[in-house]
């Protein structure tokens, strides 16, 4: 995770590093409350890790400033990442809230630290936008687990594995029909740091990985039946069922979270996502 001393520091810088670009007076300060509706969707640039295989993950997660009303900006003029080359994983649903890292962008092992990406969001006229980069005060620890020994769950979609914010995505592209529940299975395992005895010597409760859906991207509505469940960190498997509202194609995310941090997730540790594209027709 982020080194203490700078976590507060990244978050702050995050959120007002995405500040609109225009019209700066008649917009809400950053620490403002939130309310039900009618608020925009603010992009946020949560830290870079290596990947472990000589690149680099940038990754960015988003707060929906309203409490009741989710927001779908799709790909295009008002939702992309510049340089181009890099556009095209971010989401284009936003649930109400904070998210944390729910996209990752991979960069070559000769990335200047220097450089920027942006990933800009444009709601009413105004452009909220905030660049990612290599500074050495934003590297994280999300896949060895930092000073705490916790690591992120490991996602699975049969032979395809993965952890962190930048997760395994399913080999295959499934295909639904309008209406009709589609069956996604997910499996996620737990580092042995969490199946540990605690330190006095007593029995830990089982630990499990508490694993939720969301829609990352497409053109209509996705329920989830059920939305959340649980699997033993030793090893287990949700399924669930996808109802769509609309054809097109679509991109679903899952979060595991670990049995240490609340369902949502929290700041830099301890959770990985996984990505399933869905083409559905009518």
């Amino acid at each position: 995770m982020l080194r203490p001393s700078l976590l507060g520091m990244a978050a702050l810088t995050a959120v007002l590093l995405a500040q609109p670009l225009v019209a700066q007076n008649r917009q809400p300060l950053p620490m403002a409350p939130v309310t039900g509706v009618g608020q925009p969707v603010w992009p946020a640039y949560e830290g870079w890790y290596e990947a472990g295989d000589g690149t680099y993950v940038i990754y960015f997660g988003y707060h929906n400033r309203n409490t009741q009303q989710a927001i779908d900006i799709p790909l295009g003029p008002n939702n992309f990442v510049e340089p181009a080359q890099y556009d095209g994983n971010q989401p284009t649903h936003f649930d109400p809230d904070r998210h944390w890292g729910v996209f990752g962008i991979r960069v070559p092992a000769d990335f200047p630290p220097q450089e920027r990406i942006y990933w800009n969001l444009v709601q009413d006229g105004k452009t909220y936008r905030v660049p990612g980069h290599l500074q050495a005060d934003y590297k994280t620890d999300a896949l060895g687990g930092g000073a705490s020994g916790n690591e992120p769950p490991v996602v699975s979609f049969g032979s395809v594995q993965g952890r962190g914010p930048w997760g395994p995505r399913a080999a295959e592209t499934l295909r639904a029909r309008v209406g009709q529940p589609l069956a996604v299975s997910v499996g996620a395992t737990d580092t042995p740091a969490e199946t540990a005895p605690a330190a006095d010597g007593r029995a830990r409760r089982e630990p499990q990985v508490t694993l939720t859906w969301f829609k990352h991207q497409g053109p209509g509505e996705v329920s989830f039946s059920p939305g959340t469940g649980r699997v033993p960190a030793t090893g287990g498997e949700l399924a669930t069922e996808a109802t769509f509202s609309a054809p097109g194609d679509y991109v679903l995310r899952v979060q595991a979270t670990d049995s240490g941090m609340a369902a949502s997730g929290h700041a830099q540790c301890c959770w990985s996502y996984g990505f399933v594209n869905v083409t559905v027709t009518r």
